[in-house]
């Protein structure tokens, strides 16, 4: 649609209204420069490569024409290019958002046509007074540029309500005069506005000017018609707005310019406009090429200084600063001779290199878009300019050249030998004014308005310096990428380049260093040693320096270079492979002979020199030069763009990077802490001089490494278990940066599984007739006195082949810290071993025989054995070859075997019970592919077999074990006294490890009832007849199963009193519970006579 100016005069008819109905409609026309030109464009057809002569170029620009932030037109951006052509080319009604905009532009040539239907400029200004026939209604016009006024007058509505119901239309006559300054009063119009409106209805009436009316003139508004005094009358109006024209066709040369005309329906308001362009077209080299996508440039070959014919449009900010000295219009008017304008394209390759955007794309690294509205003052905008792309301008060599702070590598060298007396001089900024947030504003041409990009230093350096926030404002960015990376820039500067240095040179480095030049400087007062002087002589590899004596020459170990400056004014550097005295030998030779007095830095992994990027250089009357220096690191643009960690430097012997320690080494001890043993490893190494500690890495098999600081140089970790071990060892300077490689040790730790020592000096001695002492040397192994155990077993056999694993325990294990222990009297042999506390038994026994237990007079029951049938109950155990023993350790490593038969004593006695096991310890296979889990085996070749035992137990009854006794729960047996009618014998199999068994041989008990003697306590009168004498317990004299019934009687001895010549006693029915007595005289007659006896027997019943 082009833009149309519609005539005030013409009668709009709408065909939805009755025929005497009013109906108004308003345009507004807004003409706008959008900027100086030529420019490229419109943002879309220009990427999309739609050329501007191309009919389709005007719709696909309505998709860059925002009202109120919404596009005219709107297309999907995921349109290939043929696609988005064939769209804009036939778009759908759908497709627009705001349907019969006018619009038209021009790019701002010299020779550009007008836009169609734009003959008149206007400003509409309001006046909204009401018009009533004692009231007219007025506008000033004071400029006479002024040619005719456009007057627009509003009714509320026109109509009259009948009394029969009807609504009919009214009329109303009005009158328009001008009254000029000097007087003169002219009727301009005079009309009668006749018809209905139900709604507000605008009428429009120009008024034109003479080239002789007499500004100001003003523009008055009467009423004719008689104001309505009836309610059911309604034909007010009022003076709405005036519209100031001027008469006009311009075609306002090398200025874009957009039209647009808006229907008053759409837009009762002027609505806000957005015009998305690519701007003015500047100068850029005849190698480079623009990139449609992004504005940014590249290069093919060398340039040769020479332009391109054609001027293009670019988003490189160093093109665009140079355009803006060049240009006699609107720029500085900078003749090119006085522009060094090769230093604009370094900083153009560097600026359109790509870098990541941060959402998982690509843009130049610094491009320039916006919008200079007004007049400026030249240095600020040149300045806003530069910061786009962090330049410096400077002037030099009789023309201004720019400086870009992007990696280069060191220009120069200085140390105490080419600066004067007053050496270097240091200032910083004050650390409470260090920024830690910053708040980057951009312009987002998304939301097309001011966004905003936040950059936070990490919580260790706002930990440091607090939250210190600085807002800044993005100059020409429109890209949130370039606002982060403007941001971590200004970060990285508030943290790390606040330092300024400050020097006086000669004057043959004055000359030769430049604003941006990179330098190197090594202080010894910042360094604490002098690494930097001048070279007394250089031939080939070998070079000589001076002042040996005061010079710090780093080992070879610090991987030490030199670095030098040559004849022509250039900096090399060379690895020093040799060092003797002040003799210094290089990897290879400089390029050319340095000359005697050349100034040379020496620098070393430890200690390094620092950089600076110069800012200033001034000139002195004494033909000295002051240069001043912002302190630098090459690292930076990493940190920025990439977002990587910044290294440190090692800048003075405080901060030199350390050698690793030497002589590491690792041994291992058992230690006894709280009453436990402990395993712990003792670290050691030699001592390196300025190390402020040492991190300690270790890891057991593989694991994550543990780090532990130290200021000595040793260190014990307890608590450590057998196995590999790995450790790494770090010195650590002043500035805690660690040495470059740690020093690193294997070991193997034995821990706890070193098995202890035997058992030594082991004595038995006798306290009575049931029990002995065992004595012997107290353990030597930590891990035994606290936590370990003594285990005492004892074997039957009497001719020493007794071994741990023939026998059983006697006794539960004691403390490992004993040295003796008291234990029952049984024939046979007493095995000892210790056991630490991870359960590693001694290697060899210790043992003694006993062959004669006791000296007690006792009765001695029959042996009971169970072997070699074992017709008992078996719980997971088998017989083999007359073997008892575990049927599958594997799978069951315990069983239990019960009794055949029960011992019946036949009434209760108090019954003195040896345990009886002949056994043999053995290995399930010597095969090592029959040995489940073999890899977990520490030990395959025939180690002692500790880990098998059997245990006998009893349980007693007072009642008849042949009826339904009850029984007590069951006790250990090994030699002890247990009381009842009924014992009930049960063995207990344990297996602690599945490739061990235990053959039992011979299985059962001994069983003893001690001598008892028992007296009267008085004097018994046994009667003239036969005296019944009860025990006062019974004694034990046989059962049928025990050696018969009354087999072992007790003995009677009878003290008599008074006896006569010829008197005598009888004794019958002895038993266990008593006898009967009768005395008589020599003729066999019974008699009375007192006696006291003494019985003496076997058991205590009862």
């Amino acid at each position: 649609m082009s833009i149309k100016e519609f005539d005030e005069n013409e009668v709009i008819i709408n065909p939805d209204l009755p025929s005497d109905a009013l109906s108004s409609k308003q345009f507004n026309t807004i003409l706008e420069i959008i900027s100086e030109g030529e420019i490229e464009g419109f943002a879309t057809p220009s990427k999309r490569g739609i050329a501007t002569n191309n009919s389709a170029y005007k719709t696909a620009a309505k998709t860059d024409v925002f009202l109120n932030k919404t596009p005219i037109l709107n297309v999907s951006n995921t349109l290939t290019d043929a696609e988005f052509l064939a769209k804009v080319q036939a778009p759908d009604d759908s497709d627009f958002n705001y349907k019969n905009v006018g619009f038209d532009f021009r790019v701002g040539t010299n020779s550009q046509s007008f836009i169609q239907g734009i003959k008149n400029t206007e400003t509409e200004k309001s006046v909204t007074t009401d018009v009533t026939t004692s009231s007219p209604a007025t506008h000033t016009i004071q400029s006479n540029s002024i040619n005719a006024c456009r007057v627009t007058l509003r009714f509320g509505t026109l109509q009259k309500f009948e009394d029969d119901g009807d609504i009919t239309g009214v009329e109303v006559e009005l009158r328009i005069k001008t009254i000029e300054n000097n007087g003169t009063t002219t009727t301009a119009i005079t009309d009668t506005v006749k018809g209905r409106s139900t709604n507000a209805y605008f009428r429009d009436y120009i008024v034109n000017f003479s080239s002789t009316t007499s500004y100001p003139v003003q523009v008055r508004v009467e009423r004719i018609t008689a104001d309505s005094t009836d309610a059911k009358l309604i034909n007010a109006f009022s003076f709405h707005t005036a519209t100031e024209i001027i008469f006009q066709q311009n075609t306002y040369p090398n200025t874009a310019l957009a039209a647009l005309r808006l229907n008053a329906e759409q837009f009762p308001r002027i609505p806000r406009r957005f015009y998305r362009l690519r701007g003015i077209k500047v100068e850029i080299p005849n190698n480079a090429t623009v990139n449609l996508q992004d504005g940014s440039i590249t290069y093919n070959g060398t340039w040769n200084g020479q332009f391109a014919a054609n001027k293009a449009w670019t988003t490189d900010p160093a093109w665009i600063l140079y355009d803006l000295l060049r240009n006699d219009r609107y720029g500085c008017s900078i003749p090119a001779d006085n522009i060094n304008k090769f230093t604009f394209k370094t900083v153009s390759e560097y600026c359109g290199f790509q870098v990541d955007n941060g959402e998982g794309g690509t843009e130049p690294r610094f491009a320039c878009n916006v919008n200079i509205t007004q007049s400026q003052d030249a240095f600020n905008l040149i300045n806003q300019l530069c910061s786009v792309m962090r330049v410096m301008p400077f002037y030099s060599g009789g023309s201004i050249a720019i400086s870009q702070d992007a990696p280069a590598e060191p220009m120069f060298l200085f140390t105490a030998a080419n600066v004067t007396e007053d050496g270097f001089l240091y200032a910083g900024s004050s650390l409470k004014t260090r920024n830690t947030v910053i708040n980057v504003s951009f312009f987002n041409m998304i939301t097309q308005d001011i966004d905003v990009e936040t950059v936070e230093a990490d919580a260790d350096i706002q930990n440091k310096y607090g939250i210190v926030t600085k807002n800044i404002n993005a100059f020409a960015c429109t890209s949130r990428g370039q606002a982060n990376r403007l941001g971590r820039w200004f970060l990285y500067n508030e943290q790390n380049s606040g330092e300024t240095c400050s020097f006086t040179t000669t004057i043959d480095a004055g000359v030769s260093v430049r604003c941006g030049h990179i330098i190197e400087i090594s202080d010894p007062v910042k360094a604490g040693v002098r690494r930097g002087g001048k070279i007394i002589s250089a031939n080939g590899t070998t070079i000589i320096l001076d002042d040996f004596s005061n010079t710090d020459i780093p080992a070879l170990a610090y991987s030490p270079t030199l670095s030098c400056m040559l004849p022509d004014n250039t900096l090399e550097t060379r690895t020093v492979t040799n060092i003797y005295n002040s003799t210094i030998t290089i990897a290879s030779a400089f390029t050319t002979n340095p000359n005697p007095n050349a100034v040379y830095i020496l620098e070393s992994t430890g200690l390094e020199t620092t950089k600076w990027r110069v800012i200033s250089v001034k000139e002195n009357d004494n033909s000295t030069y002051t240069i001043t220096a912002l302190s630098h690191d090459n690292a930076k643009y990493n940190f920025v763009e990439n977002n990587e960690t910044l290294p440190i430097r090692s800048i003075n012997t405080l901060t030199e990077i350390k050698l690793p320690p030497t002589g590491l080494r690792a041994n291992e001890q058992i230690v006894e802490i709280n009453n436990r043993a402990v395993t712990k490893i003792i670290l050691d190494w030699q001592n390196v001089q300025g190390a402020s500690k040492y991190r300690v890495y270790y890891r057991y098999e593989n694991g994550d490494f543990t780090q532990i600081d130290t200021t000595s140089s040793n260190l014990e970790i307890l608590n450590t278990r057998e196995g590999f071990y790995e450790f790494k060892v770090f010195s650590y300077n002043a500035l805690n940066q660690p040495s470059t490689n740690p020093s690193t040790l294997e070991f193997t730790a034995v821990g706890q599984t070193e098995p202890p020592e035997n058992v030594s000096n082991l004595t038995l001695e006798p306290i009575d007739d049931t029990q002995v002492r065992l004595r012997w040397t107290q353990t030597t192994s930590i891990d035994v006195k606290f936590g370990g155990q003594v285990y005492i077993r004892h074997s039957p056999r009497v001719d020493g082949t007794g071994t741990f694993s023939n026998s059983t325990d006697l006794i539960e294990a004691i403390s490992g810290i004993s040295t003796e222990a008291t234990v029952p009297a049984k024939a046979g042999e007493y095995v000892l071993k210790f056991r630490d506390l991870s359960g590693n038994f001694s290697e060899g026994d210790a043992s003694i025989v006993l062959t004669t237990p006791t000296l007690r007079e006792e009765l001695a029951l029959p042996q009971q054995r169970e072997n070699p049938s074992f017709g008992g109950t078996k719980t997971n155990l088998t017989v083999s070859s007359s073997l008892l023993q575990l049927t599958n350790p594997a799978s069951n490593a315990s069983g239990s075997y019960t009794f055949a038969n029960a011992l019946d004593l036949g009434a209760v006695f108090s019954l003195k019970i040896d345990s009886h096991i002949l056994c043999q310890g053995a290995n399930l296979s010597n095969l090592f592919d029959s040995i489940p889990n073999f890899d977990l085996h520490e030990n395959v070749d025939g180690s002692a077999i500790n880990n098998v035992n059997a245990t006998l137990f009893v349980r007693t009854t007072n009642d008849n074990p042949a009826s339904s006794p009850t029984y007590s729960s069951y006790n250990k047996v090994t030699s002890g006294t247990f009381k009842g009618r009924g014992f009930d014998f049960k063995l207990e199999v344990l297996t602690e490890n599945v490739n061990e068994n235990i053959l039992i041989s011979e299985l059962g008990f001994n069983a003893f009832l001690l001598t008892r003697t028992e007296q009267s306590t008085s004097l018994i009168s046994s009667g003239a007849g036969a005296k019944n004498v009860s025990f006062a317990a019974p004694f034990f004299t046989g059962t049928s199963s025990i050696g018969g019934v009354n087999f072992y009687p007790p003995s009677i001895g009878i003290t008599a009193q008074n006896m006569g010549t010829g008197e005598f006693f009888e004794i019958t029915n002895i038993s266990g519970t008593g006898f009967t007595i009768t005395f008589k005289n020599s003729g066999g007659s019974a008699i009375s006579r007192n006696f006291s006896y003494t019985a003496v027997g076997y058991g205590r019943g009862g």
